[in-house]
């Protein structure tokens, strides 16, 4: 079933798909109890009942809601939903995250526009910011590419999706869990590419591909397959970011060829280092120390994790024999072909997803949402975007296109999109949430054609007659004349009981929910002191703002000494 129109946690309403993932969708949403826009990160149903993804999917809430940084996309809120799924129902978590609008950088080298230099440096110095944020917390991105940076309107840079950060205290923090793939073969760290543990200085390798693809128009390291492009991070120097570009200052280089070390200890140490180098290149200067740092890669490990270039010194060692003894060519050239074939393997299964079955897109064409719903969830595939146009020549609510077409070869879980016949006589229930009063909410449905239907009200700290929601909800389609239910806030709260309550919580409490609160004092020696002893209102609920009067515990004086009273003396 499609996920378009369902309200999250009660409060979150999706409307249009608006990225996908690997592993998520992302919709636009409204939160309907602040009236803004936000983006919402659904985990995708097949995979919800997956306990590597949903726990996966947890990490990342718990990775990017720890972190408040201008350079970091803000999380508001994580929750879970139970989501139909046949004749069970699935747990399907998701996270709420600031809206932002703009580019990623992977967008932006599409479109072909031109970065100069200082604005390539410009960026990366942001992203080093959030970097050395996150890292001072704890917590390694370890999938910094183009696509996870985001140039806003305004032209600042937000690092997205922590969705495979670890902490940086999980020594275990490695490439693979299970097959699955952990970053993005062209931006991969040498430790990232041998399945070794990683530590922030992965994120500023990462960033230095970046800054080198910013520069020059390509990553540092290209090839047919993530296998060959894997190779080169661990065995292969890069090639000068100036000899690719001439407009580059020479002065660049270094701090380049430093962050893109094969050896982590001879990187760049922290990103405030690296972001330190950056900031005097912007001013002019040369940073000292970057100047001797050479792209030929670090001495090889003759360990195992080190197949592919032990497999280099290998065939090197033999082309400079200069008597061969065949046995010992053909003892040699099958070792070699063994650890060829060892270090394919190694890195197919480290870039490949667990075995995903391929089924047929069925034949969409004509049928109800409903209908098309069951028919993919049959076949393992999912509704994806849905939209409606007007087509005389189909009768309404049936499905006019599909992407991908029908028989289309696709892996199961997929989604397809489609489009759905409107008839003339339907229009989508207007977004009204927020609107001031129920005369706002009917102007706007009689403006396309609706009536206003019933008017209940409920409990809200939003002010009275504020409306809350629809039902049907927004961006359902109706026929034209159809009434409109909505619930509309009373503007009032439900008082909070603290009595017995020491006074200091129970006043936090009222204050929190939204009261002024007002004491008075009354002596008991029942009680231990400044406990409430009553409230008025005692409950119920009452005009938000309300003032609401405790009556706190005092001790009784000490009774005045008598004479002969042993006090006095």
């Amino acid at each position: 079933m499609t996920n378009q129109g369902r309200v999250l946690g009660g409060r979150y309403q999706l409307q249009e798909v608006i990225g996908r993932g690997g592993m998520a969708e992302v919709y636009l949403g409204v939160d309907q109890r602040l009236g803004r826009e936000v983006a919402i990160k659904v985990l995708r149903q097949d995979l919800a009942q997956d306990p590597a993804f949903i726990t996966r999917f947890r990490r990342e809430a718990q990775s990017a809601a720890s972190l408040n940084h201008p350079n970091i996309v803000s999380v508001f809120d994580t929750g879970e939903d139970q989501v139909p799924a046949g004749i069970h129902t699935v747990t399907v978590p998701w996270i709420v995250m600031e809206r932002v609008t703009g580019l990623t950088l992977r967008q932006v080298s599409a479109s072909n526009k031109k970065i100069s230099p200082e604005r390539a440096l410009d960026i990366v110095s942001e992203i080093l910011a959030a970097l050395d944020y996150s890292h001072r917390h704890g917590i390694v991105h370890r999938d910094i590419k183009p696509a996870n940076i985001m140039i806003t309107t305004t032209g600042s840079v937000k690092v997205m999706d922590f969705g495979i950060a670890r902490a940086l205290a999980d020594a275990s923090a490695t490439m693979t869990h299970t097959n699955a793939v952990m970053g993005t073969a062209q931006y991969l760290s040498p430790e990232q590419a041998r399945g070794e543990s990683v530590d922030a200085r992965s994120d500023l390798y990462s960033t230095g591909c970046l800054l080198y693809e910013l520069l020059t128009g390509q990553p540092p390291f290209v090839g047919d397959s993530p296998v060959s492009i894997a190779y080169q991070h661990v065995s292969e120097p890069p090639m000068l970011p100036s000899g690719l570009n001439p407009a580059i200052p020479t002065s660049f280089d270094g701090v380049v060829l430093k962050a893109l070390a094969k050896s982590p200890a001879e990187r760049y140490q922290s990103a405030a280092a690296m972001r330190a180098d950056i900031e005097s290149l912007l001013s002019g200067v040369t940073p000292a120390g970057v100047g001797s740092v050479s792209p030929v890669p670090a001495a090889v490990d003759p360990d195992a994790t080190q197949a592919i270039a032990k497999v280099v010194s290998d065939i090197e060692v033999l082309t400079e024999e200069k008597k061969p003894n065949y046995a010992v060519w053909g003892a040699a050239g099958a070792a070699v072909l063994a650890l060829v074939a060892g270090a394919i393997f190694m890195l197919t299964s480290l870039f490949s997803t667990p075995d995903t079955l391929q089924v047929e897109t069925p034949d969409l064409t004509g049928l109800t949402l409903e209908i098309a719903t069951t028919q993919l969830e049959n076949v393992g595939l999912v509704v994806g975007t849905v939209a409606y146009e007007e087509n005389s020549d189909r009768p309404a609510n049936t499905i006019i296109s599909q992407n991908p077409n029908p028989t289309t070869l696709v892996d199961k879980g997929s989604s397809v999109d489609l489009v759905i016949s409107k008839a003339k006589d339907q229009v989508p229930v207007p977004t009204v949430v927020n609107f001031a009063s129920p005369d706002d909410a009917r102007a706007a449905f009689e403006a396309v054609g609706l009536l206003l239907g019933e008017v209940k009200f409920e409990n809200s700290d939003l002010p009275a007659n504020t409306v809350l929601g629809t039902d049907p909800v927004a961006g359902t389609l109706v026929e034209i004349g159809t009434a409109i239910a909505i619930t509309v806030s009373n503007g009032k709260v439900e008082v909070p009981n603290v009595v017995g309550q020491d006074a200091t919580t129970a006043t936090n409490t009222l204050i929190a929910a939204g009261f002024e609160v007002v004491t008075t004092q009354q002596e008991d020696d029942t009680v231990a002191a400044n406990t409430v002893l009553s409230q008025s209102p005692s409950g119920g609920a009452v005009k938000a703002g309300s003032v609401i009067t405790l009556v706190i515990s005092v001790l009784p004086p000490d009774p005045e000494p008598t004479d002969g009273d042993p006090g006095s003396l």
